[in-house]
């Protein structure tokens, strides 16, 4: 654990004028960069070693991943609102009211995580069977996603962890936890895709199962730190009784985190529901694309969770123009990574995509894919900030309906009509989903610019 969370709240702000500073938000974004990283090279890892075996197998992870994602994402954006309210109380100087909401989001959310996990187990095949993808990728997509069901309550728990330790400022703690659970998921993945180390193969139904057991054992991580004697001291970690009150202001907060968030993936499982019917390539092509963005998008993500620590702390202390600063100076690095990333897509597209398959006809629709990516994942990242930003200070109800209007209204209609009514097949649907994001971008952008978020109170 940092050192520095060690000592006096007051001691641990900066001067005013190094408060969101290239270097406070880089110090709290570094970590969390890692452990992005590391998430990234956990999805793939298990997309190349499943792109291994075929291109159905391929595109059954990246669908059946979605919309296991989907299904769980408003749970996962309920854990994280414990963040905004450990930072809040971390910036006001009341630290030892910091633990009690982890044991708020467990109650809360952990609950409903579960039988959601046995919703997904039973309702897969009935889901998978709707959409009416080939027969073989929607035979290999119901066993990832019932094998990824198990993980679900150890998956929604470790984010509230994650989100209490972020939520006062330490980043590493969550990376220690990441890292050993990657690496946890790579051995499991080998040896259960594959049949080695005397475990059976199971194809795609392992990596899934890979990944359940690598959740529950990044829990157990994150619980031992959580139960450390200095983490329970300072931020008196000890068991609280479920409080009403509590959970409903979590409530109040979250929901709306976790709505917008289910409905963008939703959004975007519609979009993918639409690509697999286009035919297994297709699917498979997209899967690539998606694991290349994230090496952009998760990037993006940690300086959004950085910014939102930082804008909760000094939300919380009334330093408003510190929070301004946090935000400008987490745009300005989003700018940056994102410039090389596009530079990478731009410089090598064929050695990346010949990461996943050999295939000649998911090469052919990935290649035109990966030189828009380069604007796509631009424009993203500055979405991604300015909704971390306005998740700190508790501004989330307005970010949720934008999101419900622009990807129902934009993002869906647009594909479909460039995709399949102008016949422009996989590539203009994905330009398509680009303007999307330019849109949603821009405007989150302007919202937090026009400060309406001061007088949000959680």
């Amino acid at each position: 654990m940092d050192p520095d969370l060690q000592t006096p709240n007051a001691a641990r702000l900066p001067a005013p004028e190094r408060r969101g500073a290239p270097r406070e938000v880089l110090h709290l974004a570094y970590p969390v960069i890692l452990t992005q990283i590391s998430v990234t090279l956990m999805q793939l890892v298990d997309s190349a070693m499943v792109g291994r075996i075929g291109s159905s197998e391929l595109g059954a992870v990246g669908f059946g991943g979605i919309w296991i994602w989907t299904c769980l994402s408003l749970f996962v954006g309920l854990a994280t609102s414990v963040q905004t309210f450990v930072a809040q109380e971390d910036g006001a100087g009341r630290v030892d009211a910091c633990g009690a909401w982890a044991w708020h989001g467990f109650y809360t959310v952990v609950p409903v995580s579960a039988l959601a996990g046995l919703a997904i187990y039973f309702g897969a095949p009935l889901l998978i069977a709707a959409i009416d993808p080939s027969e073989a990728l929607g035979a290999l997509a119901t066993d990832y996603m019932q094998a990824r069901s198990f993980g679900s309550a150890g998956l929604i728990a470790a984010m509230v962890l994650i989100s209490f330790f972020r939520g006062f400022g330490d980043t590493r703690t969550p990376l220690y936890c990441t890292v050993a659970a990657v690496l946890v998921n790579g051995l499991l993945d080998y040896a259960l895709i594959f049949g080695n180390f005397g475990l059976p193969q199971w194809g795609v139904y392992g990596a899934g199962f890979a990944t359940s057991v690598a959740e529950y054992f990044q829990l157990a991580c994150l619980l031992f730190f959580f139960t450390r004697r200095t983490v329970r001291r300072r931020y008196d970690t000890r068991p609280r009784r479920p409080q009403a009150s509590a959970s409903r202001r979590l409530l109040r907060t979250g929901l709306p985190i976790g709505g917008q968030w289910c409905l963008e993936m939703t959004s975007f499982a519609a979009f993918s529901s639409i690509v697999v019917r286009m035919g297994d390539a297709s699917m498979a092509a997209s899967q690539a694309l998606i694991v290349l963005l994230s090496l952009s998008f998760m990037q993006a993500i940690a300086i959004s969770i950085a910014v939102a620590t930082l804008v909760g702390r000094y939300v919380g202390a009334n330093d408003f123009k510190a929070a301004e600063r946090s935000f400008r100076t987490g745009l300005g690095l989003a700018l940056v990574l994102g410039g090389l990333f596009a530079a990478l897509f731009l410089a090598i597209p064929g050695p990346l995509i010949g990461i996943f398959t050999k295939d000649v006809d998911v090469l052919a629709l990935t290649a035109p894919l990966l030189l828009m990516a380069a604007a796509f994942q631009i424009v993203d990242a500055f979405g991604i900030v300015a909704d971390g930003a306005l998740r700190g200070a508790g501004d989330t109800l307005w970010p949720f309906v934008v999101r419900f209007l622009l990807a129902w209204g934009v993002q869906v209609p647009l594909a479909w009509f460039l995709g399949i009514t102008l016949g422009g097949g996989l590539t203009w649907m994905w330009i398509g989903s680009t303007i999307y994001v330019a849109l949603l971008a821009s405007i989150l952008v302007a919202r937090f610019r026009s400060g309406a978020w001061k007088r949000i109170r959680i």
